[in-house]
């Protein structure tokens, strides 16, 4: 007996040192830090350590290339920078202010990508992790993405059986503030992720919960339910709480961009309208995604032109291939046709927004001339850089406040 306890009173001061180390070890160098004058240093400590460098998408991009469909296309990747080493302390400031908004970075130490280990914030792109940096400043557009003292929606991870797949699926759902109090009915939008990612995607990496209270907050947006899908049909949820257990997350996965989920998208918003307090008419729904999820917004949208008032292409993955291969080929055919059949219906707003240096800017550029010959009207947004998210952060910023008018 007397040994048990012996060997009792150890585990415990083992848990016990873990639990202490947890709390109060592995301080470590402070980074990153923001600087007075709006310079980030970054630092990592490590005395064996050869090379240091710094990716991020704040420093001056590279200027890449990859095949596809037999095409050479050019994008941009994150730059690159050289720590110094003094001490056992490698070290970085950017030579320039930082301009405000949400970037992500990670280290190469020897060859091997890391985050950084004194940064506790982190983000899931698909299968990589990088460590987040948030440059706020008060008027700027990164303000939004900020926590503030307003008054906050709700977030739920939502659970609704899908008839199409056979099994229950998951999404994420956004209810504004003062909804659980009132009695009042909403509008919806609908929020579509890229490939390769998920329903918690736009919560997580695009900010947009944040950006949905501080837009309603300001009377700038107005008060709206926001559902975010996941748009692998053949997966119930994000990783790791799907039951296909440790599976590394991947691009490739079936029934993305073959016409599946389009077909199984009036599922969603049914489940939505039985079970919140929607406006269930064309008039106060809206829909919207990046990248795949831009390619299922179109489809959706012309599959159904009786329930979208208000539709936004982020980098639309438009022109890829897909529509020619796909398992259900009627959901992409007669493009023309469902063009008219839908502008005939005079929706409200059709916004397409793409980055200069996108590597789908020139699908997208032939889509928007299809509409130009048609005299089809539609909003649109160009700005710099490429296939980031920091431009699908600014068009649902910009797209927002324009619905439900």
């Amino acid at each position: 007996m007397k040994k048990q306890l012996t060997i009792l009173a150890a585990l415990l001061i083992g848990v016990s040192a873990f639990a202490q180390q947890a709390l109060f070890g592995g301080a470590g160098v402070e980074s990153p830090v923001i600087n007075p004058d709006g310079t980030v240093t970054f630092r990592y400590q490590n005395r064996k350590a050869v090379r240091v460098t710094l990716s991020g998408d704040f420093l001056p991009v590279q200027h890449l290339e990859f095949e596809m469909n037999g095409q050479k296309i050019s994008y941009d990747a994150p730059g690159v920078a050289e720590l110094r080493e003094n001490n056992g302390v490698w070290e970085y400031t950017t030579p320039f202010a930082v301009e405000p908004e949400m970037y992500t970075y990670t280290f190469n130490v020897d060859g091997t990508q890391e985050i950084d280990p004194n940064n506790v914030f982190v983000n899931r792109d698909i299968a990589s992790l990088t460590s987040v940096l948030l440059v706020p400043q008060e008027g700027a557009r990164s303000d939004l993405y900020a926590i503030h003292r307003v008054p906050h929606g709700t977030v739920s991870k939502v659970w609704y059986h899908s008839d199409t797949e056979g099994f229950d699926r998951r999404m994420t759902v956004y209810t504004p503030a003062g909804y659980e109090s009132s009695k009042a009915k909403y509008p919806v939008l609908y929020v579509l992720h890229g490939i390769g990612g998920d329903e918690d995607a736009w919560v997580t990496q695009g900010r947009a919960t944040q950006i949905l209270d501080n837009l309603i907050a300001r009377g700038q947006a107005k008060p709206m339910i926001v559902v975010f899908t996941n748009g692998n049909i053949s997966q119930e949820a994000a990783p790791l709480e799907n039951s296909t257990g440790y599976t590394r997350p991947t691009m490739d996965l079936p029934q993305t961009m073959e016409g599946t989920f389009e077909t199984a998208f009036p599922e969603v918003v049914k489940f939505i309208d039985s079970h919140y307090r929607t406006i269930a008419k064309k008039q106060s729904r809206a829909i919207c995604g990046l990248s795949m999820g831009g390619f299922h917004t179109l489809y959706i949208t012309l599959n159904n032109p009786d329930m979208f008032n208000y539709s936004g292409m982020f980098s639309a993955a438009i022109g890829t291939g897909s529509e020619q291969t796909a398992a259900h080929k009627e959901v992409y055919e007669n493009v023309d046709g469902k063009l008219a059949t839908y502008f005939s219906k005079k929706p409200a707003m059709l916004w397409i927004g793409i980055g200069r240096t996108d590597f789908l800017i020139q699908s997208n550029n032939e889509f928007r001339a299809k509409l130009d010959a048609a005299g089809y009207p539609y909003k649109y947004m160009e700005t710099d850089g490429g296939h980031i998210w920091k431009n699908w952060r600014i068009y649902l910023s910009e797209f927002v406040p324009l619905l439900f008018k």
